[in-house]
């Protein structure tokens, strides 16, 4: 039985960690860790939605993550507030909305410190089924549109100039993220699935010669902080989440006191 649900921790840990270098890499070059926070505290609302209406928790946070990243789009395109000022606004206001909802809900009692940090060894076949078809539809995103992903992020103009749509670009890349949050939930929790996002990437980008060495080093950093954090988690008795988060820490620090050739 240990090693049972040591093993599905383990392939969704790793198969998030896959899924997480591409994205945390283009987050890294467009300097959006923001965004990520924002759609990662919007996720406590889909989960209080999910409890609401008796759906899958992972359905709930998918519909808000989804909501969350196409308000934030369309509201910085009109041009009104700067875009750190938005997400701010939506941050902090879907997270204590989505707090008071779920003290609200009637007969409901919500872990709260799971919630919010994860619980990777709670993880269900079911979990694991669903985590790994949503990794395939990002996969499969990135791929068709990595090209333009990435024009996009060296320049806008460059985007444009081979037909490109910004804001197309930015739907996909928005939509595509908030689909990360919600199969990261179980992995880090709302508050940390930024720094999933990123500390694979920023610790990979010292070793980088090129965008596809870095989404490969930060997918090999991620899946190693998987494999060390679990071990921490089960020898030390500490959180799944938070003890990922600190083998990466590792990983970005130790990395970035290297020499650099």
């Amino acid at each position: 039985m240990i090693d049972a649900f040591l093993l599905r921790a383990l392939i969704a840990g790793v198969i998030i960690a896959l899924a997480a270098a591409p994205l945390g890499c283009l987050v890294v070059w467009r300097r959006m860790a923001y965004f990520g926070d924002a759609t990662g505290h919007a996720a406590l609302l889909g989960v209080a939605l999910a409890m609401s209406f008796s759906m899958p928790l992972m359905v709930g946070v998918i519909i808000i993550a989804a909501a969350m990243a196409l308000t934030v789009t369309f509201a910085t395109q009109r041009g009104n507030y700067a875009m750190d000022t938005v997400l701010g606004v939506f941050s902090h206001s879907a997270l204590a909305i989505g707090l008071v909802a779920a003290a609200l809900l009637p007969n409901v009692r919500l872990n709260l410190i799971d919630t919010l940090l994860g619980n990777l060894l709670t993880v269900s076949p079911n979990d694991v089924i669903m985590i790994a078809i949503g990794a395939a539809i990002i996969f499969a995103i990135l791929f068709v549109f990595w090209r333009s992903l990435l024009n996009a992020t060296l320049s806008a103009e460059l985007l444009v100039a081979e037909g490109g749509s910004l804001l197309r670009d930015r739907l996909i890349f928005t939509l595509t993220l908030a689909l990360f949050v919600a199969l990261s939930m179980k992995l880090v929790g709302v508050l940390l699935i930024t720094a999933m996002l990123i500390l694979p990437a920023a610790a990979a980008a010292p070793l980088a010669r090129s965008p596809e060495r870095m989404v490969a080093i930060a997918a090999a950093i991620g899946v190693a902080s998987v494999i060390g954090g679990l071990w921490l988690s089960w020898e030390a008795d500490t959180q799944a989440g938070p003890s990922i988060v600190v083998v990466a820490t590792l990983f970005f620090v130790v990395l970035n006191a290297l020499p650099r050739r």
